[in-house]
């Protein structure tokens, strides 16, 4: 309550309720709307995964900045393409490890889809489970990421007839496409994926 907002990209100060500093939100880099494709997955993602949108996902994770999720969000809301945020589709958060949530006190992927939720009336269905070791992705190389994801996903519980994964960051899109193989084996139809930040390039 006393110390002022600070920018997420550059350690300026910033509005109370943006993650990012004027200038640092000109700098974002805004991706095409047409969706790519990883393996058989559709994603989109509306900004770059750079500075300063990488300052914003790590801000998320690691600092406990957990009002930017209401930002990314209404980013996501603002150009994901339209026939994704309707349809009967639901909201599914790519999972954290146990060991790693309790560790963080929340789920990044589940804090986004809420702000989702929130802006598309669309229902939030926490359905992915994370199991075997607590690993991370971060600092494993590309042919790691590709070759499997840090531990392994399964379904928790019903499986939507139709998915919208959330995450924060798509790199590789390795636990995005694990997470969708994980709903299509349970009788999901229709998966597609959005995140706040992707890659350039992927």
């Amino acid at each position: 309550m006393i110390a002022p907002p600070l920018c997420a990209g550059c350690g300026a100060l910033a509005r109370q309720v943006e993650p990012l500093c004027a200038e640092c939100r000109r700098r974002l880099r805004w991706l095409p709307q047409d969706p790519v494709s990883i393996g058989t997955l559709a994603v989109w993602a509306p900004v770059a995964y750079e500075e300063p949108a990488r300052g914003v996902v790590r801000a998320l994770k690691f600092k406990g900045a957990t009002r930017a999720a209401r930002t990314m969000a209404a980013q996501i809301a603002a150009g994901a393409p339209r026939e994704w945020l309707g349809g009967g589709r639901v909201l599914v958060p790519v999972p954290l490890h146990p060991a790693r949530a309790r560790r963080r006190g929340y789920n990044q992927a589940l804090l986004l889809a809420e702000g989702l939720a929130a802006r598309t009336g669309l229902v939030v269905e926490d359905c992915l489970v994370r199991g075997g070791p607590a690993g991370t992705q971060v600092g494993r190389d590309r042919r790691q990421r590709l070759t499997g994801i840090a531990g392994s996903v399964g379904l928790g519980r019903h499986a939507p007839g139709a998915a919208l994964l959330v995450d924060d960051v798509i790199t590789t899109g390795a636990t995005l496409v694990a997470c969708a193989r994980a709903l299509r084996e349970a009788g999901t139809t229709s998966v597609v994926a959005v995140g706040y930040a992707r890659t350039p390039g992927r």
